[in-house]
């Protein structure tokens, strides 16, 4: 069996297009959308209050710093607006009408209104141009109460949009966590037999949180800049169609480069997802395997092989740095380069008289935030194919069909009740993991209801994978595994595993209480039945033993206690399920003697009035088994009792003279 085989990380991605992995993770959000739409309503409002403010100061400095008024010069031919700037007066005020009368040869005066030309003001003195222009500083005012308002309602509307989208994000990524867990849960061993844990936790964390980034920061962001592009596009035509021609001379190569900056930035976040995992797996294996690397003296050839993923990480973490470092700057540089123009060529038409001062001033506002939405762009654009890569993998695994078959059918009823077990057969099985390389061949055979059954042979014969078909955990490759006479992937699996127990070669205990590593699970049991369990597994003394009996933590795989003591706890966890059917799988292997007979009596106590199949290695332990199957190079050589086989005389013969020494 290849080491590698089935890696997908490995697997060789083609060219996917944003839009179509998009697509897949609309029905996410789909639950959300209502929140969504009201997100991007925000957005629409929140653009309209930024392109609004620029505005506000063109008026600002076009009625009020540099009044301005279109009743004179109208038939000039010059532009009114750039050439008749001049000061308004009404003189039913007594104080200003003294002063039009102090500097009556500037003033042009028409019923009740007088006017003085902009340049004229600077004959006067500044004591009279406050008390001329004091509807001017009124207004000024009153514009900046405006200007001030619409700040803080852009900073409120900010807040909720923020808010809603933090929901809405933190439940998407809650229900693809949980929509990824559930189906990595529901694959078939084998799919976890060929890809390391490092990898899927990976997935399940870092990529599931770069959806995260993916639904705050980016698409109600990405409507807000598009929209205020168009906006200030449209503004900017308005204003002066001219000048705002002028400014987008550098949109090529605003566009040339963020179509090379997308290009490259994707192949350099899918090799840093690579990274990422192939960096978690190394750590997850030195974490597990701990022991062997301090025994050996491994540190320094870990350590090594550690620091060349690290440095990969570092130089593909660097690479986009690089990509992102010529980017913006460019874009920056771009941006100084429109203002340049706009400044020019916006200046010119000033000094002509063909474009009033504020509308510059406006202009030039447009512009700074015209290239603000465009880097905000490229960042968001880094964060999608971020999350782009992200979705690959999570897909990737969301498209694995590694899971065992289901019916096609309903199965009678009958079948799907399964009240008893009474017949459990084997009907010429053959599998294999890897295609061409068969560890089971022709396996036929049948345990009845309150049968124990044995299988016994030399390691590598296809014991564990013959124990591993009767729970499902693989489908044979060939031949069928029937119950009751019914093909096993006609039932409910769920249904089916809950009439079994495995006790394995290696019990696996959670971290958490022993009570949740034994009852957790099981059917409601009463502290009598609990007490009774736990003294026919022969787990009261150890627990008496613990300072809080079943309440005791484990760590991690119940790394804190003895593997002794693992496996009676996971002999009571099988007895709490009440089972039909009892499989072991070397339970008594690397158990010192002593512990051996406290297992092998709660064994026995377990299989009383069960149905039984045992892999053993020690021919000890099935000697009173109504049956055993010699296994070797999977394939069924000898059956029968301990005593028939003894008096054949043949590799079980063998197998008890090599065990005893003899």
């Amino acid at each position: 069996m290849h080491p590698d085989f089935g890696y997908f990380e490995e697997t060789k991605l083609g060219k996917p297009y944003d839009i179509k992995l998009l697509k897949r993770l609309y029905p996410y959000s789909r639950p959300y959308r209502l929140l969504l739409f009201g997100s991007i309503g925000l957005v629409l409002l929140i653009t309209a209050l930024d392109l609004a403010l620029p505005y506000i100061t063109k008026v600002a400095i076009d009625r009020y710093i540099v009044p301005q008024t279109d009743s004179l010069f109208k038939d000039s031919g010059y532009d009114t607006e750039a050439k008749s700037r001049r000061l308004k007066v009404n003189v039913t005020d007594p104080a200003k009408r003294r002063l039009v009368q102090k500097y009556s040869d500037l003033f042009y005066t028409e019923g009740q209104i007088a006017t003085i030309p902009y340049d004229a003001l600077s004959q006067v003195e500044k004591s009279d141009i406050a008390v001329l222009r004091q509807n001017d500083l009124a207004g000024l005012g009153s514009i900046s109460a405006i200007f001030l308002g619409l700040v803080i309602i852009n900073f409120v509307l900010n807040f909720i949009q923020k808010m809603i989208m933090e929901y809405t994000g933190h439940m998407i990524m809650h229900d693809l966590r949980m929509r990824l867990f559930t189906h990595i849960q529901n694959l078939a061993i084998e799919f976890f037999t060929r890809n390391p844990v490092g990898r899927l936790v990976t997935r399940v964390t870092n990529d599931v949180q770069n959806m995260h980034e993916l639904f705050t920061s980016v698409i109600s962001l990405v409507f807000k800049d598009l929209f205020l592009l168009l906006g200030i596009a449209l503004v900017l035509l308005i204003l002066n169609w001219k000048l705002a021609l002028v400014s987008f001379t550098v949109l090529p190569i605003v566009l040339y480069a963020s179509l090379n900056f997308s290009k490259r930035a994707r192949d350099i976040f899918r090799e840093l997802r690579i990274k990422i995992a192939e960096i978690n797996t190394r750590f997850s294996e030195t974490i597990g395997g701990i022991r062997i690397i301090q025994l050996f003296r491994q540190e320094l050839n870990n350590y090594r092989r550690f620091k060349a993923l690290n440095h990969e990480n570092y130089l593909a973490g660097m690479r986009q740095i690089h990509v992102l470092a010529v980017f913006m700057p460019l874009i920056e540089l771009l941006g100084a380069v429109a203002v340049a123009l706009v400044i020019f060529y916006g200046g010119g038409r000033v000094l002509g008289g063909f474009l009033s001062l504020g509308a510059l001033v406006a202009f030039i506002s447009y512009i700074r935030m015209f290239f603000r939405p465009i880097r905000d762009l490229a960042e968001k654009y880094n964060i999608l194919q971020n999350a782009m890569a992200s979705a690959e993998r999570i897909f990737l695994i969301l498209d694995t069909k590694n899971k065992l078959q289901r019916p096609s059918a309903p199965p009678n009823t009958d079948v799907l009740n399964l009240e008893q077990i009474t017949e459990v057969k084997l009907e010429n099985v053959s599998f294999s993991y890897v295609e061409n390389e068969p560890v089971l061949k022709g396996i036929s055979f049948n345990i009845q209801a309150g049968e124990t059954v044995a299988v016994v042979g030399p390691t590598g014969a296809g014991k564990t994978s013959l124990i591993n078909l009767i729970p499902r955990f693989y489908d044979p490759t060939s031949g069928r595994v029937l119950i009751n006479g019914h093909a096993l992937k006609n039932f409910d699996t769920s249904l089916f595993r809950s009439k079994i127990a495995l006790v394995m070669q290696e019990p696996f205990l959670f971290s958490g209480t022993i009570r949740e590593n034994i009852f957790d699970g099981s059917h409601p049991i009463s502290e009598k039945d609990m007490k009774n369990i736990l003294k026919a597994a022969n787990c009261k003394n150890l627990i008496d033993r613990l300072p809080d009996g079943l309440d005791t933590t484990l760590s991690e795989g119940g790394a804190s206690i003895s593997s002794g003591e693992r496996q009676l706890i996971s002999i009571a966890r099988a007895f709490a399920r009440e089972p039909q059917l009892i499989l072991f799988d070397e339970a008594t292997s690397y158990i010192d003697s002593q512990t051996e007979l406290q297992i092998q009596e709660a064994l026995k106590k377990l299989m009383e009035n069960r149905t039984s199949l045992i892999v053993a290695h020690r021919l000890s332990t099935v000697r009173n088994a109504d049956r055993i199957l010699v296994l070797n190079r999977g394939r069924i050589i000898e059956t029968g009792s301990h005593l028939e086989l003894i008096n054949k005389k043949g590799f079980y013969f063998r197998l008890h003279q090599l065990q005893n020494g003899i």
